[in-house]
């Protein structure tokens, strides 16, 4: 069993293909006896994910900040519900509870957490897989850029395959259920 880290948005998008994905990722998450991590909200393509783990009968950690439990977005029906003072604690206690990371559509914060624990596993800070759920193509702009960045040299090739893409939600989670590639420190 995994600890199966989604990091998605607070808002569901204006696709229903986005919500259906969520659900079909917490699905795939319960039938295959992992455990969920996540933000803590009921609100969102997080509720959604968050409601299909629930209703596979899986385990449910939220880990969410005093400020944003006060305006009312926490999920009252976790496993779990972990208050953390602040939005770096709350980071970093997600990842630390971990073992992989499934990305799903959302905004600048789900790019931030995302980004953040890409560049610690190139820091060699955690070892937990990154994959994105590539829905329509949403985070094909992302790849590209990811390319560029690796064909400019400002990211090894190495570390740039450290983006990982998926199309369907089950095939997700097994890579992010998978042990990490094995650390390449960035200046070598």
């Amino acid at each position: 069993m995994a600890n199966i880290c989604v990091y998605c948005g607070s808002s569901s998008g204006n696709d229903p293909a986005f919500r259906n994905a969520a659900a079909q990722v917490g699905a795939a998450v319960a039938a295959e006896g992992h455990a969920l991590v996540y933000g803590g909200g009921h609100v969102g393509l997080m509720g959604v994910v968050a409601d299909a783990v629930l209703a596979g009968g899986g385990s449910v950690t939220g880990v969410m900040t005093e400020h944003l439990v006060d305006v009312e977005v926490a999920h009252a029906g976790l496993t779990r519900l972990e208050v953390v003072p602040s939005m770096h604690e709350r980071k970093a206690r997600m990842i630390a509870l971990s073992d992989g990371v499934v990305v799903l559509p959302g905004d600048f914060g789900t790019l931030e957490e995302t980004f953040e624990v890409l560049t610690w596993n190139q820091l060699g800070l955690v070892a937990a897989p990154v994959v994105f759920l590539d829905i329509d193509g949403y985070f094909a702009p992302l790849f590209e850029f990811v390319r560029g960045a690796v064909g400019a040299g400002f990211v090894n090739a190495r570390h740039g395959d450290l983006v990982q893409r998926a199309d369907e939600p089950l095939a997700a989670v097994h890579r992010a259920a998978r042990p990490a590639d094995v650390f390449t420190p960035k200046w070598r």
